[in-house]
């Protein structure tokens, strides 16, 4: 047995131990190299070893960390299969009821899709806030430009680089936050009775502003590894009238549509005329080597309205967001002056500072390895203490997993017992208007692993499993 090999077999004992878990990150090359007094090569190839066996994962300037064996795998979500039927039961208020303690400190919240508030940078946020009162004319006190913040949206074209955006300054509009660029997207595309097709399940959000605007929702089937087939959408293009995906990242499937699907869906649409509004909110949010393209890199008509915020990513409470509506520009900014003549231009500019040099992108790197890390946690607590029939996602990026249950379960019964325990999750039915979903729930990762954090897991698989 060659060195390499022997320490290979060395670290795959102690995964098998459970002295290294799921979720844990290998130590270094250098610190291996060193403790083992071997060469860096060796430890390479024996990381190499380990990397073929699954037996751990390597993630692009983030290191090693221990991942699921094949066989030690819980099963992947089914993909759901929606029939479309008018919703028959009435609105028994559960979105209210899991949202109503939110804020709470002492409930551990399982239920939210935003990364926990020590995640963010906030010092440097303050910096950049006190030197927007500077960099201001008015001292932030004035109104901005209608279309947005020049400095915001001059740093969100340079960033769309990442996915080969190509964006310019006049491509964009700044909004408050993803929903408000949704919001207007609906009020520039549909009137009562506009068929609007989206992913099954789908964020609670945009179900409810479609359902409150006397939008005709259509679910399409959703993989939550591939999320939306071209041909399912196919199936349904002359029923339809505007279409709306979360191609990356889900939520709360944590689906990423694969490039070619996404290229093929904007062919799809585009040769029927129908506008995809694109809520790209989770795109940077990535744990593979690069940002996944959303659908608005394929847009050759100007039919896609790419929208996106740092609500999930740098400062939650700034609502700062942003949209580039192709061919729609004149709409869009119609409807932000009447309804809000324009942002708040210190959070605009503050982000706009942010996003100036690498600090935005030191911060992803470092959100990203974390996150990464909590979903192994996350699944390796989940397989060991949830009940026997689990199923849940596998996502390669965001902050949520879908978590599925044995037929029968119904997860919005069991909100009261489960946040008497201090714990909050959200309800699988909340995600859809269908009669589907009731032994689902969504689980937020964003929140920093502790024993605590892990306790509370063991807590609700226990009343889980009734």
């Amino acid at each position: 047995m060659t060195l390499y090999q022997e320490l290979a077999r060395n670290f795959e004992q102690l995964i098998q131990k459970g002295s290294l878990k799921v979720g844990d990150k290998m130590p270094s090359i250098r610190t291996v190299s060193k403790e083992y007094g071997v060469s860096k090569n060796t430890v390479i190839q024996a990381y190499l070893v380990l990397e073929s066996r699954s037996c751990i994962v390597s993630r692009p300037q983030a290191g090693f960390f221990v991942c699921e064996k094949a066989d030690q795998r819980l099963p992947v979500p089914d993909a759901s299969m929606p029939q479309n039927h008018p919703a028959n039961s009435a609105d028994d208020g559960l979105i209210g009821k899991v949202f109503r303690n939110f804020v709470n400190k002492e409930i551990t919240q399982l239920s939210l899709s935003v990364p926990d508030e020590r995640f963010f940078p906030v010092a440097r946020l303050n910096k950049c806030l006190q030197q927007a009162t500077k960099t201001l004319s008015s001292g932030g006190t004035g109104y901005d430009d209608i279309q947005g913040n020049l400095r915001l949206r001059k740093n969100i074209a340079k960033w769309s680089f990442t996915w080969s955006g190509n964006l310019g300054v006049q491509d964009l509009v700044s909004t408050s936050g993803a929903m408000h660029a949704i919001s207007l997207a609906f009020m520039a595309l549909t009137r009562p009775g506009t068929r609007i097709a989206v992913e099954s399940p789908v964020y609670f959000g945009i179900l409810q502003v479609a359902k409150n605007m006397g939008l005709h929702v259509v679910e399409l089937p959703t993989h939550p590894v591939f999320g939306v087939s071209p041909d399912d959408l196919k199936a349904v293009v002359g029923k339809i009238d505007i279409c709306l995906l979360v191609s990356n990242f889900n939520n709360p499937l944590g689906s990423c549509m694969p490039e070619e699907n996404k290229r093929a869906v904007v062919e799809i649409l585009a040769r029927h005329g129908i506008p995809l509004i694109e809520d790209d909110l989770y795109g940077d949010v990535y744990f593979g080597a690069n940002r996944p393209k959303p659908c608005k890199a394929f847009d050759q008509e100007g039919l896609v309205l790419w929208c996106g915020s740092v609500s999930k990513t740098l400062a939650p409470g700034y609502r700062v967001g942003w949209m580039a509506p192709g061919k729609y520009m004149k709409d869009i900014l119609k409807l932000k002056l009447f309804h809000s003549v324009s942002g708040t231009a210190l959070t605009q500019e503050a982000i706009g500072l942010f996003l100036e040099n690498d600090r935005y992108e030191r911060h992803l790197r470092q959100l990203r390895k974390t996150l990464h890390a909590n979903s192994l946690r996350f699944i390796r607590t989940i397989a060991d203490h949830f009940p026997e029939e689990t199923k849940v996602s596998r996502p390669q990026g965001g902050f949520v997993l879908w978590v599925e249950l044995a037929k029968g379960m119904d997860t919005g019964k069991l909100f009261d017992p489960v946040l008497s325990q201090g714990i909050s999750f959200a309800p699988g039915r909340m995600f859809t208007l269908q009669h589907q979903f009731h032994h689902c729930l969504r689980l937020n990762y964003g929140l920093p692993w502790s024993e605590k954090l892990e306790q509370q897991l063991l807590v609700l698989g226990r009343l889980l499993k009734g």
